[in-house]
């Protein structure tokens, strides 16, 4: 379990933070009334959602979204015959206004924005109203300047053949903000210089105002995360006996999955010391009694990793129930909210159309255990997305990347 930055030793600290919260409502209000009144004010900043793109490669398009709004439509150009553009979910890695291919003939390739290391980019380029180009997505040069001037790396771009769209969702599985618990207690000036605790965080108001608490800030709030939940493969029944014979004191050699003589002689030696006829062979009432025996628990079926600009912070077990039935490929991503907020709103793309679950379906196939959900909410940022596939997603490259998911 995450601490939430206070001492346990002095249990006043999280008490007290109630009234201090209390104070800086009361101290906003009064400020608001002046407002009221006539006094200046700074008006609240828009709120931008998240910007992600999705390109449909039958439609030769590519929208813009803010969440869910759609906020500009391009036609394009993708990859032709022996070229083809691949789909799937990818980030922008890197951005620069002019470029030159490494591959074909130092083409120009203004206001390139790299989806992937092994050549595919959105860049500006000849739209002949078909598919033309080397793989890359070809754009028309005002709307290339003007996306590039938008977009920062890491933006989503979700590339399908039939179009997709934004939807909005709510599931429980989807990771809300972190709300700590208080407590109303008194917050007088004694109480506050006895506590080492609270003193650090507090800071003096005006005459005219009481004491107020500052909560500390996560430091990475404008980076949103990008976490990705696929199967892991799961070690096959004679594996798993094999570790569980070793752990118990039988020798059954090396857990390779193979049923050899060592495997053989550990199960007759098991069966001896068990009162139960010696064969030395496997059966399904055998294995339950090794397994209830080692006090052998299944292992999840499935990875939660988590990057945050392009470095992996965090990785746990998870499950999905019905692991053989297939998936797709779903992103799903966290609107904007502020430090503070009890609940942020989700959107879900589908990035394989027909193949696989809907979005509602496969998140009611996800379990993710209660400290791992917690830890989640914790680092949750405006902008974070959650990308639940069956295909494997490319790793590491030396270069910086991110979970980039090919579904072709």
């Amino acid at each position: 379990m995450l601490s939430f930055g206070f001492h346990n030793r002095n249990k006043r600290a999280s008490a007290l933070l109630s009234l201090a919260g209390a104070a800086i409502f009361s101290a906003t209000a009064f400020s608001g009334a002046l407002a009221r009144d006539g006094a200046p004010h700074a008006e609240e900043p828009a709120v931008e959602q998240p910007l992600h793109m999705l390109v449909s490669l039958n439609e030769q398009t590519i929208k813009v979204y803010r969440g869910l709004d759609l906020v500009e439509t391009s036609p394009i150009s993708s990859g032709k015959s022996g070229y083809s553009t691949p789909t799937g979910v990818f980030s922008i890695l890197e951005k620069r206004r002019k470029h030159f291919s490494n591959l074909y003939d130092d083409a120009p390739m203004p206001f390139m924005q790299r989806l992937t290391w092994s050549g595919i980019a959105l860049h500006q380029g000849r739209l002949p109203g078909y598919p033309a180009s080397h793989g890359c997505i070809r754009l028309p040069r005002s709307f290339a300047k003007s996306l590039f001037g938008i977009t920062q790396r890491g933006a989503h771009v979700v590339v399908t053949r039939e179009a997709a769209e934004p939807l909005s969702i709510r599931h429980d599985v989807l990771p809300q903000p972190f709300v700590p618990e208080t407590e109303v207690a008194s917050l007088s000036g004694d109480n506050i210089a006895a506590d080492p605790a609270l003193r650090g965080a507090i800071r003096e108001a005006s005459v005219e105002t009481p004491m107020s608490v500052v909560l500390p800030e996560n430091p990475y709030f404008d980076r949103p995360l990008r976490m990705i939940i696929t199967p892991q493969k799961q070690p096959g029944r004679v594996e798993v006996l094999q570790k569980l014979l070793n752990q118990m004191g039988f020798n059954a050699g090396p857990a390779d999955g193979v049923m050899g003589r060592k495997t053989r002689a550990a199960i007759s030696l098991y069966q001896e010391g068990a009162d139960l006829p010696v064969t030395g062979k496997l059966t399904d009432a055998l294995e339950a009694r090794i397994r209830a025996d080692a006090g052998y628990v299944k292992p999840r079926n499935a990875m939660l990793r988590v990057r945050r600009k392009f470095h992996d912070i965090y990785e746990a077990p998870v499950s999905i129930r019905d692991i053989e039935t297939e998936i797709g490929t779903h992103v799903f991503t966290a609107l904007d909210f502020e430090q503070g907020d009890g609940s942020v709103n989700w959107i879900a793309v589908n990035a394989e159309g027909a193949r696989g679950a809907k979005p509602m379906d496969v998140l009611d196939r996800i379990d993710i255990p209660e400290e791992v959900a917690e830890d989640l909410s914790r680092m949750l940022t405006p902008g974070t997305s959650l990308t639940i596939t069956d295909r494997s997603f490319k790793r590491n490259t030396g270069l910086g990347t991110d979970f980039v998911v090919v579904t072709r």
